[in-house]
């Protein structure tokens, strides 16, 4: 009986990646061809291939770089999720509620504010791993006598509201408040092929943490228990905190502020194929991807909705649903 469940655990997960990896490449194909400028997909394969200078302008110039890196900040935010509940042990724990996301828009905004970018648009990056690894450090420090539900939510407000507070202060203090304000807000319109450059890691970064899905599994039994099972628990914890910070700051320093993903894409997959990492860490990556995608696609149909607003109306009724069923 174990053994037909665990095979039938496997199928799930084999299904549920090839639905992930239809839906975004549906989705991709959907949003090449959205626009002001629409397209057909003749007119997608010939721009392609550059043998319409128009459609191929449009698709290199500016949608397949906003494709990608709506499918990079989405494949980061699920996975660092993942990461989050799995060193908490917590299915409530994200980038997003935790503070990590808002410390790497902090840094970015800092960044920003002092004029760090004008030398490099790579100081972005930099400045965003800077500020989440501190948000990082902050949480897992307030939440080190135990990771219970509520003391994490704890957590994650009292650090948003602070980082909140210094953000609104550079805000108010600096005269850069178009660049600050996307940041806040969130989003993936005019992205470059640089800023794909940046949000590239993501993908070295998921094929790390594959290899790290059997020791998570164990770690969810219980730190003492993974250690009497050979696992290094201390630094099974710095690699995942590494990872996540990682994950939530390269999302942040090229998109900004975008919420939920981390919780919401995580959760769902659970219920779907089950709490086993070497299943949902890829599956977290290609239906994080396709999420986010979908949700720039629906912002720019219903009226050039910003990404971090369309997750989060996606987000806050799904946060609240899940503290209703969280015992």
């Amino acid at each position: 009986m174990a053994t037909n469940g665990t095979k039938s655990a496997k199928g799930s997960g084999g299904a549920a990646l090839a639905v992930a990896g239809a839906s975004l490449v549906a989705l991709s194909l959907l949003s090449l061809c959205v626009g002001e400028a629409g397209l057909t997909l003749g007119q997608l394969w010939d721009g392609l291939l550059r043998r319409d200078e128009f459609a191929a302008m449009v698709l290199w110039q500016i949608r397949l770089p906003r494709l990608l890196v709506a499918a990079l900040v989405g494949a980061a935010l699920s996975a660092a999720g993942v990461v989050m509940q799995a060193f908490f042990r917590n299915s409530l724990a994200s980038p997003g509620l935790l503070g990590v996301s808002s410390g790497g828009t902090a840094g970015a905004v800092v960044a920003i504010a002092i004029g760090a970018t004008a030398t490099s648009l790579w100081v972005l990056p930099l400045a965003s791993i800077v500020g989440a690894s501190l948000a990082t450090l902050a949480v897992v420090g307030l939440a080190r006598r135990g990771a219970s539900t509520e003391r994490l939510l704890l957590a994650g407000v009292a650090l948003n509201a602070l980082l909140g507070a210094v953000t609104t202060y550079v805000l108010s203090a600096y005269e850069r408040n178009t660049q600050i304000l996307f940041w806040l807000l969130g989003g993936v319109e005019d992205r470059t092929w640089e800023h794909v450059a940046m949000a590239a890691p993501v993908l070295l970064v998921g094929a790390l943490l594959w290899p790290l899905g059997r020791s998570m599994d164990l770690l969810a039994l219980g730190p003492r228990e993974a250690q009497s099972l050979g696992v290094d628990v201390r630094a099974l914890r710095r690699k995942l905190l590494v990872f996540s910070t990682i994950l939530s700051a390269l999302a942040t320093a090229v998109a900004g502020t975008v919420g939920f993903v981390g919780l919401i894409v995580p959760h769902i997959l659970r219920l779907m194929v089950g709490p086993e990492h070497r299943r949902l860490v890829p599956l977290s990556l290609a239906a994080g991807a396709a999420f986010v995608v979908g949700c720039d696609i629906a912002g720019r149909l219903v009226g050039d909705l910003r990404l971090g607003i369309v997750t989060s109306l996606i987000g806050g009724p799904f946060f609240l649903w899940m503290l209703r069923k969280t015992p």
